[in-house]
Order: C-alpha cells, then structure tokens, then sequence
C-alpha cells in the first residue's frame, strides 16, 4: 500500500496544478486531482509555491481548511467509488449527488462522514467501521 508522506501529497498536488498550468500532458492520478484543483480556485495560492506548501503549517485556527487535506479528501472518495469500497458507497455517493444535484457539493458532505469515521477510530483504537461510514453517506442521501 502507498502511504506518501506530508511532502510527497504537497508536491503532488503542487505538481498536478503546475503540469495543468503549462498545459503539460498529466498522469491519469493528475487528471483526476487537476479536476478537483479546477473546482477550488481558493487554492490556487497555495498550489502555486511549492517551497512554501512544504513549509507551511495549516491550523484550526486559522478558520480555513488545509488545501491538500481537502483535495486529497476528494482524491479517497473518488478512488472508493471507483472500486466500490466500501461496497455500496458509489451508489450512495451517486444518490447524494443527485439529491445535491452536485457532485462536488456531494463530496464535501461524505468529506464529513468519512472524517468522522476516522475520528471515531482514533479516538476508540478501533479499525475505521467502513459499514457506519456507509450508512452515514446513505442517510445524507435519503433525508
């Protein structure tokens, strides 16, 4: 399994929106990212230094989310859909999309569900429950 480090996700998403930038030809996973970096013209500051994304330190605080957390959120969702894991989140996803009538709209409200299933994990010691997860994206799309 892949686990890139802080830096590794900050360069590659620095990298992604300056191969984009430049019209340079992108990895199928840059492609997928350059899509959500389109929808968030908010970060485009942040994705344009690449030595000060490395240096910088996003805090609560500060009233904003961190860019590379975010985009990277929209990343894990995208890739669950893609294989349906945990198998029914593509529907659910979809339904809530629909509801929305936005997917991006759609990922923000399962970027809730799934931070509090990782929430719930670290504070239990327990392995992320993908089930409660589900069924928290699945009641978003049915209420």
């Amino acid at each position: 399994m892949f686990q890139p480090s802080q830096q590794d996700v900050r360069r590659f998403f620095c990298g992604a929106a300056a191969k984009q930038r430049s019209g340079a030809v992108l990895t199928p996973m840059e492609d997928i990212a350059g899509r959500w970096i389109v929808q968030h013209p908010e970060y485009d500051a942040d994705l344009a230094d690449e030595a000060e994304a490395l240096a910088r330190v996003y805090t609560v605080e500060e009233g904003r989310s961190n860019p590379f957390l975010h985009l990277s959120m929209h990343l894990s969702i995208e890739e669950q859909c893609s294989i349906d894991q945990p198998t029914g989140i593509r529907q659910a996803v979809a339904l809530l999309a629909a509801k929305r009538n936005s997917l991006h709209d759609a990922h923000h409200e399962v970027m809730e569900c799934l931070g509090e299933m990782v929430w719930a994990s670290q504070r239990s010691g327990l392995p992320p429950d993908g089930q409660a997860y589900l069924e928290a994206v699945r009641q978003r799309a049915t209420r």
